[in-house]
């Protein structure tokens, strides 16, 4: 662990109070994947669907803070959160703790029939943490996908207005009402339809794909109002929603003033907005949430991942007159805010604060974002293959792009992927064309642990750098 003294730039305040249980360290002791997950594997083949895909061919046996143990016993460093959803650490002792304790007493009721104090607690602690101190009231799911399809049920219901604007390379979903907002065809809606109807596309600001011609925050926000008056006309708009930074889409961060420009037109026109911080909230961007960065309050916020530590939880928190538009039963569901689940969320709500871990997602960004820019400048962008480097807080990524060109480039991606697994790292990919790296280290990682996963990272993008040039 670094010094809880230290100033140095980038360096990770000690989490001393934050013990683990299994060693903060890489170690293979196998070929990966191993004999062990060979052979689960082999089962899996004979008794789940083929379409249950996992990214990764090594099966877990354990997971501590910042580290995977498979079944062969090598250790692993998690560079993806399970999508951003163990911010405060794979079993966290809080979350662990609470969950064993709420176990003990019951594990379901349904809020429906008779409810219980943890989904107030967590309403309120909601209600307290999200941007605005506006009048807010919350309802709770189980998946980021049933957060926003009820964000749109209640915006269309208290607007009564029907048409839904979303964004190029926004990822909202699997449902069916989030497949027709979410913008990638395969792997999530090739095939799946017809689709929900009046969900309206409108063009993102991608500063990277949008340098040439340069266009500002401001002008790209003006150019997708200037779509919605033609195509829909604000009348006619129930909602816009949008992820500050869009995350299966390719960790796009919009550039500044696009938020704020959409926000203040919706707010003008009597517009719903949404924002879908589903992958970006509780920390991950150094805020508790990504609007905050540019002070946008948005009228909803749908939210799940790092909110529960692991454990299966959503929210839709916003303007109380939105929610309470909704007649009595109108939103809800038998495991909604399930009481181990807000048990999990209360705690690893203490621990983000209690450790700010938001600091140290912003103390992630320091220390991470110089090294991969550092890099960029080594290979050179015009030989590629790193085409940009972007991100805020602990959600940050690298987009490769073939040698001297802005040309997606999911060959090495996927290959520099998969030598880091070799080595003992786990790193995601992303990107509507499949060319984004993404990083996703849980909030609690060691400075020592992260620098070493840098280091494999690094190494795998010089190898396949030159290889991508041979080609």
């Amino acid at each position: 662990m670094t010094d809880p003294t230290s100033t140095r730039q980038g360096a990770l305040p000690a989490l001393s109070a934050l013990p683990t249980r299994l060693p903060q360290r890489r170690e293979l002791l196998t070929e990966v994947p191993g004999p062990s997950s060979k052979r689960l594997a082999q089962r899996r083949a004979a008794a789940v669907a083929s379409s249950a895909v996992s990214v990764m061919p090594v099966y877990v046996a354990d997971a501590d803070g910042a580290v995977i143990r498979d079944v062969d016993g090598n250790s692993f460093v998690d560079l993806g959160s399970g999508i951003a959803v163990t911010s405060v650490g794979a079993s966290a002792p809080a979350v662990v703790a609470a969950v064993a304790e709420q176990v003990a007493h019951f594990t379901h009721t349904c809020f429906m029939v008779t409810p219980y104090e943890g989904y107030i607690e967590v309403a309120e602690e909601l209600g307290r943490l999200t941007p605005g101190d506006h009048a807010k009231h919350t309802v709770l799911f189980n998946s980021g996908a049933e957060a926003v399809e009820n964000a749109v049920k209640i915006a269309r219901l208290a607007t009564g207005r029907q048409a839904v604007v979303a964004f190029d390379h926004a990822y909202h979903g699997r449902t069916n009402l989030t497949m027709a907002l979410t913008a990638k065809s395969m792997p999530y809606k090739t095939n799946f339809g017809p689709f929900a109807p009046e969900v309206y596309r409108m063009p993102m600001s991608y500063p990277y794909r949008d340098a040439h011609p340069h266009i500002s925050g401001k002008t790209a926000a003006k150019r997708a109002i200037d779509q919605m008056e033609k195509q829909i006309g604000a009348s006619s708009l129930a909602a816009i929603l949008i992820e500050p930074i869009q995350g299966e889409g390719g960790f796009i961060v919009p550039a500044e003033g696009f938020l704020p420009t959409l926000a203040e037109w919706a707010r003008e026109h009597g517009v719903v907005f949404i924002a879908d911080e589903v992958q970006s909230g509780f920390c991950r961007t150094g805020d508790w949430f990504a609007s905050e960065h540019e002070g946008v309050v948005p009228d909803l916020i749908t939210m799940a991942k790092g909110i529960a530590g692991g454990m299966p939880l959503s929210a839709v928190t916003g303007r109380a007159d939105l929610l309470d538009a909704v007649h009595p039963g109108g939103l809800g569901g038998t495991y909604g805010g399930n009481p181990v689940a807000c048990a999990a969320a209360l705690a690893a709500i203490k621990t983000m604060e209690e450790h700010d871990l938001a600091g140290r997602a912003r103390a992630i960004e320091a220390l991470v974002l110089p090294r991969l820019r550092a890099l960029a400048d080594e290979l050179g962008t015009a030989e590629g293959p790193i085409g940009d480097v972007r991100g805020r807080g602990a959600m940050l990524a690298i987009e490769l792009v073939h040698s001297g060109s802005t040309v997606p480039d999911p060959e090495t991606t996927r290959a520099v992927a998969a030598d880091c697994l070799a080595q003992g790292v786990l790193v995601l990919t992303c990107g509507t064309y499949g060319n984004v790296l993404r990083l996703l280290p849980p909030l609690v990682i060691s400075e020592e642990l992260l620098s070493e996963a840098l280091d494999v990272l690094e190494g795998a993008l010089r190898r396949h750098s030159v290889a991508a040039q041979e080609v």
